[in-house]
């Protein structure tokens, strides 16, 4: 039976990385909000980023529930920043009769810092065009959205430790 995974975790994480591993293992088609706002939008969105971001969001459920039964696995790379948006996607599933596997990208601070320098280098020398550069003022507020969270609301915890 086909399901739906959701990936879980911090701004430069590694979600996406981990969704296109998942998605040749799992023969899985990765549903992206943030690619699709890309694509539409550019980073032109400005105060209606939350409004799309949640319309898009909606639609794509909608979506996963007619690939989910047509037998298809998705892979729902999001975040889920919030305790409350995991909550209402398991409640979703479960109203659909689908399995939701919520996986969680966890990383140590040095790690994660890492990555935030390596993307920002990779935006200030045009190599990536595609994501935002995450200065102190976005990484606030980014942070003050972020909801850790517990070990009963995750099936598959994927620890990234740095190599030293």
């Amino acid at each position: 039976m086909a399901k739906i995974i959701a990936i879980c975790g911090k701004i430069c994480s590694g979600k996406t990385y981990y969704a296109n591993q998942l998605k040749s293992r799992d023969n899985a088609v990765i549903l992206s909000c943030d690619e699709l706002t890309k694509s539409l939008f550019d980073k032109d969105l400005g105060e209606k980023h939350d409004e799309i971001t949640t319309k898009i969001q909606n639609y794509l459920l909608a979506k996963s529930v007619e690939f989910v039964n047509a037998g298809c696995n998705i892979i729902l790379d999001w975040g889920f920043w919030s305790a409350e948006s995991r909550h209402r996607l398991t409640t979703f599933c479960r109203l659909h009769g689908i399995m939701c596997e919520w996986h969680y990208i966890d990383l140590d601070d040095q790690t994660w810092q890492r990555n935030i320098s390596e993307r920002n280098c990779r935006i200030q020398n045009g190599l990536d065009s595609s994501n935002y550069y995450l200065d102190e003022g976005l990484m606030q507020k980014l942070l003050s959205l972020w909801e850790s969270p517990s070990a009963g609301e995750i099936n598959v915890w994927h620890k990234l430790e740095r190599n030293i």
